[in-house]
């Protein structure tokens, strides 16, 4: 997992542009969770997945591998980015309200939502 600093690529009267990703995608996700909730506890084998914080506040658990024993927390807030790669387990716990647009790349989209999500079997965050 990597959180990224997001740069002005512009600015002027009007306000700014930032690039958000410079990467071919498949599918761009709106996502909500509520205070306190949870959402992940997964993987993907082949998707990369680019998790953008429009408002609110969430700590990003994840695991290096599905094999490390080791748990690590980030905390996002608006206008923060990080990105969980392939085979990285994850998951979400909103400390506010809090919508994300994720970006995947690989089998993500409309029915294939579910055919690269592996559930674990323990949870990283309860």
């Amino acid at each position: 997992m990597k959180k990224y600093k997001l740069r002005t690529n512009f600015k002027d009267q009007r306000g700014i542009i930032k690039d958000i990703i410079q990467e071919d995608v498949n599918s761009i996700t709106y996502i909500t969770i509520k205070k306190g909730k949870i959402r992940g506890n997964h993987y993907h084998k082949k998707t990369t997945q680019w998790n953008f914080v429009i408002s609110g506040s969430v700590n990003l658990f994840y695991k290096k591998n599905i094999l490390s024993k080791t748990i690590k927390k980030v905390l996002l807030k608006k206008n923060d980015l990080a990105v969980c790669h392939p085979n990285e387990p994850h998951a979400f716990k909103s400390l506010k309200n809090c919508e994300l647009i994720v970006f995947t790349k690989g089998p993500r989209k409309g029915k294939e939502y579910e055919t690269d999500t592996f559930r674990l079997t323990s949870s990283i965050v309860k």
